[in-house]
This record gives structure tokens, sequence and C-alpha cells, in this order.
């Protein structure tokens, strides 16, 4: 039988693909580049590695971005429902690019570094995200691409112990928050953050500085390459969003469950694009929300699974599902009609053809474990 061809060979490559093919990754098209999606020891064990350990991830298909020219600041925070405003040098935000019915344009990344803002933004996004702030900004600040960057996620109980030999001051980061420092030679960025809920670094090198780093890390004992299909298990898990299933330019961030990143000065006052959608949505409640969902049985529900009341109307749709090794059972988000979004609430669930019982779970399903002194 003839060797399946390689279906990756048009997609754009991360500085690390040559790497991730010599030790035995899978490529998939993932947002248009090749992807690692799995390694030899497969997802569940790539899972279970990083829950009980550490793993290593390619991210550096995510575009990163420098923001300077002394404006960025007040004109970043003109286009996102976070506060820009108040984040101290070397502390990191999450938030997003709302439009001006509410929806998220993209989620991101900001970083306050020394004299200007670090920026990664989801590579699906990456043109649509350039020509926003390209139109938007104003010409008060300047905008850097960095092109060919790597960008490795070393993720969980292990990651501190097992970056620490490379640079001990990286130990005693709290979470979310960013350093430049030398890791054994190799000029890096560090950011001790993550979508898996786990403890973890997000590390900035240059693209050809990102095999040594790569091969540095995977030299412990403690840590072993990951790939998509683990990073999208891990943050199902930990009910993290992913941009195109859970959230998308027609779900506002109230709907979402994300009124945690915008703060009571921003809820206040407003002045980003959609600010009075979210804010009333924030005051009367949102229509639908994401929520947690956990189906009996051991089938996961994919996305686009049809979610009903018991024997009733359908109610919303699954945006993410999958079977979750650290829970043993199937976990799902979803929207559902706001007068279903209670935690116990019984929902049914149309599983090609046959109807399963769910009930909405609270989020996460496994608890986080960031690093805050």
């Amino acid at each position: 039988m003839a060797e399946p061809q390689d279906q990756t060979d048009t997609f754009l490559a991360t500085p690390l693909d040559a790497f991730h093919r010599d030790i035995g990754g899978r490529m998939v098209p993932f947002a248009g580049y090749a992807m690692p999606v799995q390694y030899p020891a497969g997802i569940i064990a790539e899972h279970r590695q990083t829950r009980e350990a550490a793993s290593l991830f390619d991210v550096s298909h995510m575009g990163q971005v420098v923001l300077s020219g002394g404006a960025e600041i007040v004109a970043l925070e003109r286009l996102v429902p976070g506060d820009i405003e108040a984040l101290k040098p070397g502390r990191m935000r999450y938030t997003m690019l709302t439009n001006e019915a509410g929806g998220i344009i993209d989620d991101l990344m900001i970083t306050r570094a020394d004299g200007h803002l670090f920026v990664v933004v989801n590579a699906a996004r990456f043109d649509v995200d350039m020509a926003h702030l390209r139109a938007n900004l104003g010409d008060g600040v300047d905008i850097e691409v960095l092109e060919g960057r790597g960008l490795l996620a070393l993720q969980g109980p292990a990651a501190a112990a097992a970056l620490a030999e490379l640079a001990p001051a990286t130990a005693e980061m709290p979470f979310m928050s960013s350093m430049e420092t030398d890791l054994d030679g190799i000029a890096a960025r560090v950011n001790r953050c993550g979508y898996t809920g786990e403890d973890g670094f997000e590390i900035s090198v240059a693209g050809g500085d990102a095999e040594a780093l790569a091969r540095k890390l995977l030299a412990d004992d403690r840590v072993e390459p990951a790939g998509l299909g683990a990073r999208d298990t891990l943050r199902l898990e930990a009910g993290l969003c992913l941009y195109g299933q859970d959230i998308d330019e027609t779900t506002t961030p109230v709907e979402a469950g994300l009124i945690w990143t915008i703060s009571k000065r921003r809820r206040a006052e407003g002045g980003f694009p959609g600010a009075d959608v979210i804010q009333g949505q924030i005051a009367g409640g949102a229509p639908r929300r994401l929520v947690g969902i956990a189906p009996e049985g051991r089938a996961p529900a994919r996305s686009g699974t049809a979610i009903a009341s018991p024997g009733g109307a359908a109610v919303g749709t699954v945006t993410s599902g999958a079977f979750g090794p650290t829970v043993e059972s199937p976990v799902a988000m979803g929207y559902v009609d706001a007068a279903f979004a209670e935690p116990g609430t019984a929902l049914e669930l149309d599983l090609r053809g046959k109807p399963v019982a769910a009930t909405v779970a609270a989020l996460p399903f496994a608890p986080h474990r960031y690093y805050k002194p």
C-alpha cells in the first residue's frame, strides 16, 4: 500500500517545521500553516503529560506584533474593552478587539514592555487584525510585525522547574507577567501564561533560535512534545474559548462569559467599539450564554451538535466538544438561551439522530493551576 501523501506542502511553515517532522510529528493544515497535530505518543498521552509534568507546544503560527510610538496605549484602548492604561510594565492582559455590534473580531494577549506593547494574535485572524489596527490606531502608532519569529509554549506543573534550568529568574515570575532574559545563550521574551489551564510560559525567540531552544527544553526528562490535538482537549477542559468556534464576530464578551476581562472603569466609561451593546448586556443580561455541558455516557458531542430542553425545543448549539482525558468523560461548551444557562440545568443533545441527556456544568471542567505567589 502506498504511503499517504503529505498534504501540508503548500502551507506556511513555522521555524520548527523540519524539527517536527524529524521527531515524528503528524503534520496537518491549521490556520494556513503546517502544524503538528500529534507525535508518536498520541493525543491522550500528550494531554496527560501536560497535566502531570510538562509539554512543549509550537505556537509560532500566531502573529507577534510590536506597537510603539508613544500613543500606542491610548490608541489601542479605543479598540478593546480591556484596561490597557492600567497595565503596569512587565504585565500582560487578555482582551479582545470588538466591532460596533459588540462582536469579537479576535482575542489577543497584550504585554506592556519597555517603551512598547507586545501583542500576540490568532493566526487565522492575522490579516483581519492587521487591517483593523492599521485603519484605526492612527498615525501616532508604529506597527511592526515580527516576521518569522518562534513562539514556544511550555506548559504543565513541571514547566517552571524545567525553564529555571535555563534561566533561574523565571521560576518566580507571577502569572501574566513578562520579562526579557537569556535562556542558556538564547535571547527571549518569556511570558508566564498559556492556554491549557496549567502553569506555564510562552517564549518568543528569533526564528533561527527556535529549534535550539526546543531541543534544550526537550532534553529535560520532565518535558515531552505535544501537538494541536492535546492543546485542544486541554483548553476545552480548562473552559477556554477557541476563536472561530466558541467566539467570533457574532458573539459578545458577555455572551462568552468574558465579563471578567472588562474592568470597572471600562464598564462605566465605555469608549470602545460596541460599548453600548456590551454595557447593555452587562446591565440587563445577554440573550444567550456560553456554558459548559456534560453529556451522559462516553460519546463526545462535537461542534454543531443541537441542544434542546429535555424532549422539547432547540435552545442552542455545541461549539466545542471532545472526550476529556483528565476528567475521563465527554466535555463540551456551547451557547444556550439564557433561561437554560444555570449549572445543573437538564439538556438534551442530538448525537447522530439520537437524544442524549446532558447537564449544564460549571466551568472549568479541570481546575486552573496558574502560579500566583
